[in-house]
């Protein structure tokens, strides 16, 4: 962490030029070496690019790098490195709102349901008026669908209130009333698998890949 909070105190553009074409031929050098690992170790010179691109200052390249690794730890099932690189972007941007939507079906999956609640708390209120409403009220539908957890189905309904979905709020409501969805009731054993299965969805949704940031 304090090696984080290094990385804001430095001063990229007192480096010379050779120094910034250092990092970026760094950066380069990584991006090739995840172009030619197999897919279970591409995520790791991705993460350190980003990590070069946000100390160099370059946050946006930063996140996208974060972002391209996430996508690759996802889609090789590595749920829980995904996971530590997703709060990298939070610490960067709290208002990632791809992000915070993953981290939130990653948590329901994981059973962390305290740490779930945060997460849809800060996905709500970072999605609230903006063009992706209608998007996260779909996703948070269907968090609500796929877990019997009594807090979290009502932190659902209220966070749908407050996205203007009031008629979804009280489906969610009926499902809290009757310990969960039809579907979760009916296959308790697979939240694990539907969560981790939205959590690689979202991270395939190339059309919104604005969103990790």
């Amino acid at each position: 962490m304090a090696a984080f909070f290094r990385w804001f105190r430095s001063k990229p553009d007192d480096a010379g030029p050779k120094a910034r074409g250092k990092w970026e031929q760094e950066v380069l050098e990584l991006e090739a070496e995840a172009e030619r690992a197999p897919r279970a170790f591409r995520a790791t010179p991705l993460n350190r690019a980003g990590d070069l691109c946000l100390r160099a200052g370059d946050r946006e390249r930063a996140l996208s790098y974060y972002g391209r690794a996430i996508d690759v730890l996802l889609e090789d099932g590595q749920r829980e490195a995904a996971r530590g690189v997703a709060n990298k972007i939070i610490r960067v941007h709290p208002e990632a709102v791809r992000t915070l939507c993953t981290l939130t079906w990653l948590d329901l999956a994981a059973q962390h349901m305290a740490t779930a609640l945060l997460h849809l708390h800060d996905y709500v209120a970072a999605v609230k008026g903006s063009k992706n409403e209608r998007l996260a009220g779909n996703q948070i539908l269907e968090m609500a669908r796929s877990v019997t957890h009594g807090e979290f189905l009502e932190a659902a309904a209220d966070a749908m209130d407050q996205l203007g979905f009031t008629g979804e709020a009280g489906l969610i409501r009926e499902w809290s009333a009757s310990g969960g969805s039809p579907d979760a009731r009916a296959n308790p054993g697979a939240m694990t698998e539907r969560c981790l299965h939205h959590a690689v969805g979202i991270s395939a949704d190339r059309g919104n890949r604005d969103t990790w940031a």
